[in-house]
């Protein structure tokens, strides 16, 4: 089991994983917190040297693509493990690129973990076995899209019980939705590739919290995977699921190298 991990931001998941290892009796292993200064938080540090001097065996990102950006390429080039909440940051590839190259300089290993997507093994088993097809499909009552740019392109107070606002691939549904497509990116990388992954993003009446859809088709058969996870309360447009998986993937391991994935 790791023994020291450090965090990237202390917003709503980065809380969730604080207190989770505060009900396990593993608050020590937190060893640093990197955090906007004035920030509060556990072990709190303001810079990737100060969080790379704490020495975690491996980083939780939760911040953010800008957090992606300014901190995880000095992290593993630093040789540390680095699991990451906002995947979605991979569709943009010169960024892409850049943490491949700080992979290979470093040896650190950047993590993808399920996330709150239930069955991500299997489409990567199901990757090596031949996949022709996959689509996501997320359901979100309307108030989890307010503030995106849904509320250009549909009316989220419209009484319609449904209203498909987005169709394409991931790779646009990230670039598109930042905060919203990181699991289509995830779903991309496990699977046939962000390009050719296709997601739906609906506006729905008919959930009360994200219900995410992945079917995939091909020469291993064919699959659906239906995930209604919680909202979490402080965040709607998270689920509650998310940062204990990060967690487990820290403490018992379990995320994919998303360098093997890619190639």
């Amino acid at each position: 089991m790791t023994e020291r991990i450090g965090l990237i931001g202390y917003g709503a998941i980065g809380e969730e994983i604080a207190a989770a290892l505060d009900r396990l009796g593993e608050r020590d292993k937190l060893v640093a917190t990197l955090v906007r200064p004035r920030r509060a938080a556990p072990n709190a540090v303001h810079d990737a040297a100060a969080l790379i001097a704490a020495r975690p065996d491996v980083v939780i990102e939760c911040a953010g693509h800008q957090a992606v950006r300014d901190y995880v390429p000095d992290l593993l080039a630093a040789g540390i493990d680095c699991i990451l909440s906002s995947v979605g940051v991979l569709a943009d590839a010169a960024m892409a690129a850049r943490l491949d190259q700080a992979e290979r300089a470093g040896g650190g290993r950047l993590l993808l973990p399920a996330g709150a997507i239930a069955g991500l093994d299997g489409l990567v088993a199901a990757a090596l076995a031949g996949i022709d097809t996959v689509t996501y499909t997320s359901y979100k009552p309307p108030h989890a899209w307010a503030g995106t740019p849904a509320e250009q392109s549909i009316d989220l107070d419209s009484p319609i019980a449904e209203q498909v606002f987005f169709e394409g691939s991931a790779r646009e549904a990230a670039a598109a939705y930042p905060k919203n497509a990181n699991v289509s990116v995830a779903i991309g990388l496990a699977g046939i590739g962000i390009d050719r992954t296709r997601v739906r993003l609906v506006s729905s009446r008919k959930v009360d919290d994200p219900l995410g859809v992945i079917e995939a088709a091909g020469a291993f058969g064919r699959f659906r995977f239906d995930i209604l996870a919680l909202a979490s309360p402080a965040n709607p447009k998270t689920s509650a699921l998310t940062g204990y998986s990060l967690l487990q993937c820290a403490r018992l391991g379990g995320a994919w190298p998303i360098a093997k994935l890619a190639r």
